[in-house]
């Protein structure tokens, strides 16, 4: 029987109990859950007095709302690279990777038979405070980051490269401070040079959400030259709210700032238009994989912009698992179920508009977050949180309307805890899988690759995972090791853990390929591990740049934040070199037999 308080919880959509990633039930604590019931109350009143039957509701698809499938993808399966776009090197850019170095990986992919080209969320970020840097702690998830522009593809560029720039360019690291302040400071001059403005159009279709982004852009600017933060949280309280009398009178005194950071955005969505239409004319026919983040930060600009939509006094995470002992808080603001329910999901249709303006397909970070997310309240661990249910038939309605109009492939990050009956909604919706080498196993190892589904995106591992390399070596257990995160004991077991899972998939190269390779890392042992990969059922398959390399350090490593430079890395290897590299050509060459064009 469900306690007062249990029932209370139920009334406003959460849910103290769940299982752990262990199969094991987890109760979240009294103290937890009050907060919660708490927090949802100032969104309004609860859904209903009444505990719903079955508690809780099981994961549903919305009927008749399916999201698009190409017919191709019917007969073939196909395949693609992704990047982390901020990383990639050439000998143009400015020491980030940029959107003219996205076009040209689009079409050198092409040539080798891929047919997209996947990369980190691109949404607008806090310029005026660069060193926030995570692709997946937006400031807004509507607009796209202007440090991605190619500035040398501007008339009147010329004359305007820094005098760093070769620095800029060698750096292993990128200096997110730097790079945004020669940018900016190039991007302002031209702007201020060119006779060409920004179509009507493109103001229009941004409508009021443009206007106050641009806004909150130049007033982040301001007062972070005043000393203050580039987040609104730190900002005086004049200026805390859009439609206060101090920001009336910025937005009067300062409309030149306000023009160029529209201005910014014209820019940014017309050379990712241009790259999009670079990997169709190169054949791909997917294009552009683009990526939505689970959440925005607490003190963006789609906060400020928009106060209601989300809730204040929690973050999203997630709980314990074997990874995060301790439970994840991602710093993300939760977006208030009710609010969008009021709007008829709107905000997030928005949303989904915005980023498949130029995508063939899209990745749902954290896809449960379309029926579920997990809510820390202020004040509590990571591992006191409690799950707070959303309204998911319309939430999925939205997504599957936005990917028909678009014609895109939707993929769904179904990696964690995920709830019973959820990958079933998933399918009936045609919402894609997301697989991983690493992570597919069972009591009886590596689950063999013609057992995986076919309505999955296959991949060795991801951003937040080791890279293969670094999987293969027990890097990633040494650098946790040396982090603090694993203490002498759990580094033994991982570590004896791991080879028996190396060993484990030398045999399953042996059973299913035919082949041999040894224990040391090298492009054989990275072409068939990608070849295997490759034989899946699973309709798509993405080949991560930094394993086509053979790096061992990952993009991302999860539970950090000083210590590993996260979001930082760059790619040792040029851009223009990339076809020349050993691993590449041989990683390549087996994915491409494994999955060949078929027109």
């Amino acid at each position: 029987m469900a306690s007062d308080l249990e029932r209370e919880a139920a009334a406003y959509g959460i849910i103290s109990r769940y299982k752990g990633i262990d199969g094991e039930w987890v109760d979240s604590p009294g103290p937890a859950l009050r907060a919660l019931i708490d927090i949802l109350a100032g969104t309004g009143p609860p859904a209903s007095e009444k505990l719903p039957t079955p508690w809780p509701p099981q994961p549903q698809a919305s009927p008749g709302c399916l999201c698009h499938l190409p017919s191709f993808l019917e007969q073939s399966r196909v395949w693609g690279i992704t990047c982390q776009l901020y990383g990639l090197r050439s000998r143009r850019n400015w020491g980030i990777g940029d959107f003219e170095d996205l076009a040209q990986l689009c079409e050198l992919a092409a040539d080798q038979g891929a047919d997209f080209v996947g990369v980190n969320p691109l949404h607008s970020l806090f310029l005026a405070e660069a060193g926030r840097c995570s692709p997946f702690s937006p400031s807004h998830r509507r607009f796209l980051n202007p440090l991605y522009i190619a500035v040398d593809q501007l008339q009147g560029c010329a004359g305007q490269e820094p005098h760093r720039l070769e620095e800029l360019r060698q750096a292993p690291l990128l200096d997110y401070e730097a790079v945004a302040q020669e940018k900016m400071f190039a991007l302002r001059r031209i702007w201020e040079s060119s006779a060409s403005r920004v179509p009507a159009a493109f103001v229009e279709e941004g409508g009021e959400a443009l206007r106050l982004h641009a806004l909150f852009e130049a007033l982040s600017a301001h007062l972070t030259g005043k000393g203050r933060g580039g987040g609104w949280h730190a900002w005086p309280d004049a200026y805390r709210h859009p439609d206060s009398v101090q920001v009336q009178a910025f937005e009067a005194e300062r409309g030149d700032d306000v023009s160029f950071y529209v201005w910014l955005q014209w820019i940014a969505d017309q050379q990712l238009r241009e790259a999009a239409r670079r990997a169709s004319d190169a054949g791909m026919r997917i294009g552009l994989y683009l990526d939505l983040a689970v959440g925005t930060a607490p003190d963006g600009s789609e906060t400020w912009s928009d106060r209601a939509l989300t809730v204040v006094g929690a973050e999203i995470g997630a709980p314990p698992d074997m990874f995060n002992p301790a439970g994840q808080s991602w710093g993300l603001a939760p977006t208030s179920p009710r609010a969008l329910e009021e709007r008829d999901f709107q905000p997030l249709r928005h949303s989904y508009d915005a980023i498949l303006r130029h995508a063939g397909a899209l990745r749902i970070d954290h896809a449960m977050s379309l029926y579920r997310l997990y809510w820390i309240p202020e004040g509590f661990t990571a591992a006191e949180g409690g799950y707070v249910l959303y309204p998911m038939k319309g939430m999925l309605r939205s997504l599957s309307d936005a990917s028909r109009k678009a014609q895109a492939i939707i993929i769904g990050e179904d990696l964690g805890v995920v709830p019973a009956g959820f990958r079933k909604a998933m399918q009936e919706s045609n919402l894609l899988g997301y697989r991983l080498f690493f992570f597919e196993r069972d009591e009886c190892g590596f689950v063999p690759p013609e057992e995986w589904p076919s309505s999955a995106l296959a991949c060795v591992g991801s951003h937040d995972t080791a890279t293969l390399a670094g999987w293969w070596k027990g890097r990633d257990i040494d650098v946790r090791y040396a982090l603090g995160l694993l203490d002498a004991k759990g580094r033994r077991k991982q570590q004896e853990e791991r080879e028996q899972e190396r060993q484990e998939a030398i045999n399953l190269i042996r059973s299913r390929l035919g082949r041999e390779v040894g224990k040391d890392y090298g492009p054989e042992v990275a072409a068939a591990i990608h070849a295997l990969v490759a034989t899946t059922p699973c309709r798509l398959m993405a080949v991560q740049l930094e394993d086509l390399l053979g790096l061992e350090e990952q993009p991302n490593l999860p539970g950090t934040i000083a210590g590993h430079p996260n979001w930082r890395r760059r790619l040792p290897v040029a851009l223009e070199d990339l076809e020349d590299h050993p691993h590449f050509r041989a990683v390549v060459a087996a994915v491409a037999a494994e999955r060949p064009r078929v027109e």
